[in-house]
């Protein structure tokens, strides 16, 4: 039996070069679930939300028409209104005044701070200046004559006090008729002299039988 030679490479135990070729791969961009991720486009912006248009405390809507509270239609309704919170005007008569039908529109003046705070400006202004004491005054004198005249007619009060009311009843029916003596006839004689200096003749009332004097006089010289 013949041994192969130490020197002898075995053919199963040789090495042989073995080629290969090695393909290259590139790794996939990263994913989220649920998202597509492209980064060469800018993110779309989001839509414009609608604005709502706020609304204008400056007017009010009065007989369909938008007013403006410094115009003198603004400026009388703020009075009326002023004269509501006094309890001289009611809701019904200021409504009836300027047309307002609707409850959205009565309901958006009563909301209406810019009007809140022109009220509360009159008001103050009214207490001021005696205003708001005056006209709630003539209100309450209305009623007056109808109580005098219950005062004349009535067989059980006082002569006293039937004469006062006649007198009372009077006056009130004839006011402004008569003159007092401010009011009388006078004669006022003005002279602008230049410089702002003027020269001022006050005659003083005339007598009361001067007039019709002299209308005699003039019809005697005809």
């Amino acid at each position: 039996m013949k041994h192969a030679r130490e020197d002898t490479p075995d053919a199963l135990s040789v090495n042989h070069p073995v080629s290969y070729t090695a393909t290259m791969t590139t790794n996939p961009p990263s994913v989220v679930a649920g998202f597509i991720i492209e980064p060469d486009d800018p993110p779309s912006a989001p839509p414009p939300r609608a604005a709502n248009p706020k609304p204008d405390d400056a007017s009010v809507l009065l007989r369909g028409i938008r007013i403006s509270l410094n115009s003198d239609i603004g400026a009388a309704f703020v009075v009326d209104c002023c004269r509501n919170r006094e309890r001289i005007f009611s809701d019904e008569r200021l409504r009836e005044k300027y047309e307002i039908n609707s409850d959205t529109d009565w309901n958006n003046i009563l909301n209406n701070k810019t009007l809140r705070l022109a009220i509360n400006a009159e008001r103050d202004r009214r207490v001021l200046n005696g205003t708001a004491a005056q006209e709630p005054a003539c209100n309450e004198f209305t009623r007056a004559p109808k109580i005098l005249g219950e005062i004349l007619s009535d067989p059980k009060a006082s002569p006293r006090h039937r004469i006062e009311a006649s007198k009372e009843l009077r006056a009130t029916a004839r006011s402004g008729d008569e003159k007092s003596d401010v009011d009388s006839d006078r004669v006022v004689i003005t002279i602008n002299l230049g410089g702002d200096e003027k020269l001022v003749v006050d005659s003083g009332p005339l007598p009361p039988n001067r007039i019709t004097r002299e209308n005699l006089d003039a019809e005697t010289e005809g």
